[in-house]
């Protein structure tokens, strides 16, 4: 992996139970290199096989970030948290999590808890530091546990994650940025699953008005109708440019640059 780039290379663009379960599209998540410091995103089911498949070295992660405990986002966070620190020898990284991640019904281990160099709890409003990217989790979001998305600044990029969450007012103004990632589960809005439609995520990309925003985290309804084949069309109609991530993809952020 080119540490000189900044990039995100996704584990897997599968969400929720049914997709998951099948394997209809992978769920290992996300892997972030920003400016050589990597970072693990959302580790789900499948998270290690598809990190070590793509030539990730989990040893190289400098941090670990879970959005909420759901097992679509959690299931490998301690096999990966074990890898990290290959097998607790070496005591290091940073796990970043909210507080019901560690509460009853806890999704990370307390034996493993141990082998990070720290633990950090997210919270509305938060401010993180890691190497030379900074992030913030700016507002809490509607789902079924506690839930955040993602503001990331690196000294070339500024990029914003809006994860599993019911649209809500004012939604869009947390995540102004560049780049744009955005979970969308539905095609169309199913009440009363707490998930963006493709019909909301379209509406908050016009408020945000990214430069390439990169849609991922699909469930069944948008599987079936293949985003990954209506890309442009999405992006004709938005009249900017939006891409449907693929299983494995790796997106280099200096594409930004050429839009």
């Amino acid at each position: 992996m080119d540490t000189r780039k900044d990039t995100i290379r996704f584990l897997g663009t599968g969400g929720a139970r049914f997709t998951v379960a099948r394997q209809l599209l992978a769920s290992g998540g996300a892997w972030l290199n920003l400016g050589g410091t990597e970072i693990l995103f959302d580790p789900g089911p499948g998270c290690l096989v598809y990190a070590i498949k793509y030539g990730c070295d989990p040893t190289r992660l400098s941090g670990i970030i879970l959005s909420h405990k759901h097992l679509d986002h959690s299931a490998d966070i301690n096999v990966m948290i074990e890898a990290m620190t290959e097998g607790g020898r070496k005591k290091k990284g940073t796990v970043y999590a909210p507080a019901d991640a560690f509460e009853d019904g806890a999704v990370i281990l307390p034996y493993v808890r141990s082998y990070a160099d720290k633990i950090e709890l997210l919270s509305e409003g938060g401010e993180y530091c890691l190497g030379d990217v900074t992030f913030r989790t700016p507002v809490r979001h509607i789902h079924e546990v506690e839930t955040y998305g993602f503001t990331f600044r690196t000294p070339g990029h500024n990029i914003s994650w809006i994860t599993d969450t019911k649209l809500f007012d004012g939604l869009a103004m947390h995540y102004k940025a560049d780049l744009l990632v955005i979970n969308v589960l539905c095609y169309e809005h199913r009440f009363p699953l707490n998930h963006l439609s493709l019909t909301e995520a379209k509406q908050i990309i016009r408020e945000i008005k990214p430069r390439v925003t990169l849609l991922t985290h699909f469930g069944v309804p948008m599987w079936k109708e293949k985003p990954w084949e209506i890309e442009d069309r999405i992006s004709d109609e938005m009249g900017m440019r939006v891409i449907a991530a693929r299983d494995g993809m790796v997106f280099d952020l200096d594409e930004i640059d050429r839009v």
